[in-house]
């Protein structure tokens, strides 16, 4: 099965590079790691990208998903490739009828790039929303409307927000452009920004039907230290959302579950993470954990907040991820 990705690195001697390119619309047969050469026309990538992302639904009604996976820093091409493809295929296992899209943008395969790359993520951050969001929102039919989601992880969710800022200080032609689920994972941003009413996030919120972050406060890379060490204040990813978040955002606290998921003597990991670790445990789990997988699942189907299997409700509203 071919793979889909927007890529907004430079091309150098044949190969995608950490350095900010013109967009590319990528075809990459299964199995392969994207390369210039899977690059087909604009037009025709929306074109075979829409195809994918349509179904019926049991009574023969036409309806579209299409998921966008934004990939956070210190990764290469081939690290988000493996990435997206144990997510698509975990989604897929379990009933996904859409399709899902890569937003590779120019980051480095260095732990020690994390502000060069944030330099370019926010560089390239508008693009996500004029050559992806935008452009398939105002390619909607009355035949079939196409729900398009997001899920950032790590400085993901900062390419996200910036790229939904941008997009309304540009004004673009299209301002009636929206999508339906945001999803933050281990969210690289202000949790202080995620207010109501802040200048940074409130373009998120007004495009946006539901935006649901995901927290850890075992996020290693996350943590304290790192965050006095870059002068920045706690994460979103981390310490989840404020109380002063609107009702549309909803925080899912995985610190109890993942805290059971690192004990080797629950058993857990090799259940819901059969295929490892990717990259910092504490931060990269969520890709290829049956658990997380299957809460995503939910909020991109429209099962209640409250009703998703994957969560415990407590009684103060907060909401905990929970091995169903």
């Amino acid at each position: 099965m071919e793979d889909y990705v927007l890529s907004v690195r430079a091309v150098r001697s044949g190969a995608f590079v950490a350095e900010v390119g013109p967009s590319k619309f990528l075809v990459v047969p299964a199995g392969q790691s994207p390369t210039p050469a899977h690059a087909i026309t604009q037009a025709a990538w929306y074109k075979v990208v829409r195809a994918a992302a349509a179904w019926q639904n049991h009574q023969g009604e036409p309806r579209g998903d299409l998921l966008f996976i934004v990939h956070g820093y210190n990764m290469n091409v081939d690290d988000v490739m493996q990435r997206h493809r144990r997510l698509k295929e975990d989604l897929l296992a379990l009933g996904f009828k859409g399709v899902i899209v890569s937003f590779d943008w120019p980051s480095d395969d260095k732990t020690l790039a994390y502000l060069p790359d944030r330099h370019r993520a926010k560089e390239t951050a508008f693009r996500l929303v004029s050559d992806g969001i935008a452009y398939l929102s105002a390619e909607q039919t009355p035949a079939c409307t196409i729900n398009i989601h997001v899920l950032g992880h790590s400085t993901g969710a900062y390419v996200i927000r910036e790229a939904f800022d941008d997009a309304d200080d540009k004004q673009l032609a299209n301002m009636s452009w929206n999508v339906s689920q945001v999803l933050f994972a281990a969210g690289d941003i202000s949790a202080d920004s995620m207010a109501t009413g802040d200048s940074e996030t409130e373009s998120l919120y007004r495009h946006c039907i539901r935006l649901t972050n995901y927290s850890s406060r075992y996020d290693q890379a996350l943590d304290l230290s790192n965050v006095k060490r870059l002068g920045i204040s706690p994460r979103v990813g981390r310490v989840g959302l404020p109380g002063a978040a609107p009702p549309k955002a909803v925080n899912v606290d995985c610190t109890a579950y993942y805290e059971k998921l690192a004990d080797a003597g629950t058993g857990i990991a090799a259940q819901d993470q059969p295929n490892g670790f990717p990259g910092i445990p504490s931060h990269s789990w969520y890709f290829g954990n049956k658990t997380f997988t299957r809460d995503l699942f939910g909020v991109l189907i429209g099962e209640d907040r409250t009703l998703i299997p994957t969560r415990q409700v407590l009684p103060d509203g907060w909401i905990v991820l929970e091995k169903p």
